[in-house]
């Protein structure tokens, strides 16, 4: 443990030395965490939307002014024809466009029906599903309102029952986006830190000579290996502390479950993620050909982590790689913990899974790493 002692403080006294790698590790996340999730609002709002009001008459008015004032549409302009609202979608200075035939009123009124014709781009699919589907809302909330489907519904309310559905958002009362994405984007955040710094650790003193007088010395693989893993898991563990900090000055999430399991699951993690770091340093022969491999894994890492999409939506080889990927793993139980308020019991799966990653791959690093040439 002496040895232990004089490689830890080796360590540090390099950290504190370079103050470039202070500012990446401690500055770096932290303004990131600040301005990404600002960016990354998938709440689809202002929908540019060309309406062609053939009709003219009270209630496609109505309907026109209930779509404006739903707070997701933002009115391009209101042309004569559907060939020229058309040209705004090709021009892409509109995602919808609406037509309101002429005949509108009068046929609710008499026959008790009447068609819309909705375009929308599909070049953005996320934008365009999301924009048709809150203007069929608006337009069946509009549907509702008025006085004939009213009448007629309480009519046939004796001779048909009427089922009603109401419910109500558990976790995110209100449905807002940076309570799913900022405890993703904190997890991600803390990988890419902790993932490239530690797989350039060993291959820097390969380059600068330093590494050839450790190996000609008695220390032991695994007193190595845990000597240049423990000051990054500290430095880790910190950063995970100013990210919860920002977490809840910021966008004031705060941890609805246990403080001590999100840390202790956090710790594990940081171990896993630091001997894959140290693994991938002991393959590589520079500190080019280490970030390379570091960030071919670590993209693939945050892509299929379910970060962006849900995992159980992916293909079953996806999903297998996903499971089999750590941060896939701490991100579930990060959003578990911080907005469920779920205990050690939930995560006891996943908390077994996350040791079973550090001891396999400070294993394999420890196993991998030579004191030879």
């Amino acid at each position: 443990m002496k040895v232990l002692g004089y490689l830890l403080q080796k360590e540090f006294i390099q950290i504190f030395r370079d103050k470039s790698i202070l500012a990446m590790m401690f500055v770096m996340p932290t303004v990131q965490l600040i301005l990404i999730p600002l960016a990354m609002n998938f709440d689809v709002k202002n929908i540019d939307i060309v309406m062609v009001d053939n009709d003219h008459s009270s209630l496609s008015q109505q309907l026109i002014s209930k779509i404006g004032a739903s707070g997701y549409f933002r009115y391009v302009h209101a042309e004569p024809s559907y060939k020229k609202a058309l040209s705004h979608i090709e021009n892409g200075n509109a995602d919808l466009a609406m037509e309101i035939p002429a005949g509108f009123e009068r046929n609710l009124v008499r026959e008790g029906i009447q068609k819309l014709s909705l375009s929308v781009d599909g070049i953005n699919g996320t934008k365009a599903a999301l924009g048709a589907a809150y203007l069929n809302a608006v337009i069946a909330g509009f549907n509702k309102t008025l006085s004939l489907n009213i009448t007629g519904i309480t009519q046939q309310t004796a001779a048909q029952p009427v089922i009603d559905i109401t419910f109500s958002n558990w976790y995110n009362p209100l449905g807002e986006y940076k309570y799913y994405i900022v405890p993703g984007v904190l997890v991600l955040l803390l990988t890419l830190i902790g993932g490239f710094i530690s797989a350039l650790n060993i291959v820097k003193e390969q380059e600068l000579g330093t590494i050839e007088q450790i190996n000609v010395t008695p220390v032991k693989k695994w007193e190595f290996i845990v000597g240049k893993m423990v000051p990054f898991w500290v430095i880790g563990m910190i950063v995970f502390t100013l990210g919860l900090i920002v977490s809840w000055v910021v966008y004031g999430i705060l941890p609805g479950g246990n403080i001590e399991v999100l840390y202790s699951f956090a710790a594990i993690y940081l171990i896993a993620l630091l001997g894959f770091g140290l693994l991938i340093s002991t393959y590589s022969d520079n500190q080019l050909q280490a970030m390379f491999i570091a960030y071919f894994f670590m993209l693939i890492f945050m892509l299929m982590s379910g970060l962006f999409t849900s995992v159980e939506s992916m293909p079953a080889w996806a999903r297998m790689i996903a499971n089999l990927t750590p941060i896939t793993h701490f991100i579930k139980v990060v959003r578990m913990i911080v907005l469920k308020g779920s205990g050690f019991a939930d995560i006891r799966t996943e908390f077994i899974y996350m040791i079973l990653f550090a001891v396999v791959l400070n294993g394999w690093a420890i196993w991998n790493y030579k004191k030879t040439n």
